[in-house]
């Protein structure tokens, strides 16, 4: 009988310790839980603002984004002015897509698991590169017109 009352004193001492513990535990979890989605909620929205997903962003970010790497590029070689602007108005598209990757698994993924940078980032440069060449496809096509400073008239 008095090995039982000892067996439950201790359980009880053990489940209190464990409370107390959680306790101290929980505030800290709660903050970085907070920090974290916060986090993924910044990034989710700049990776929006930078994808092409919304198509009214070019005229703000992207477009000024590539057009000062191209100007950047042109200060070494002039005629690399278009090349890196495509090429910055492609990267600002992929920067997008994956900083929408980041943000959703902070704020959607309930347990951490590890991350695959590079997997992700093939599939973020291949769904961009099928983007890209969807876009030319349709301005090869007549389908989308190019805006007036493209043309040689």
């Amino acid at each position: 009988m008095e090995s039982v009352q000892n067996v439950n004193q201790d359980s009880r001492v053990v489940e209190d310790k464990t409370q107390e513990q959680l306790l101290q535990i929980a505030p800290k979890k709660i903050k970085k839980d907070i920090f974290k989605k916060l986090r993924g909620g910044l990034f989710l929205t700049l990776g929006y603002m930078l994808s092409p997903l919304s198509w009214w962003n070019d005229l703000f970010f992207n477009l000024p984004i590539a057009y000062f790497f191209g100007y950047i590029c042109s200060l070494f070689l002039p005629t690399l002015l278009i090349p890196c602007t495509i090429i910055g108005y492609w990267l600002s598209n992929v920067l997008g897509i994956l900083l929408m990757q980041f943000g959703s698994m902070d704020i959607f993924q309930k347990e951490p698991k590890e991350r695959n940078l590079k997997k992700e980032l093939f599939s973020c440069l291949i769904s961009s590169t099928v983007y890209t060449l969807v876009i030319v496809i349709l301005i090869q096509l007549k389908i989308l017109d190019t805006p007036v400073f493209f043309s040689n008239s």
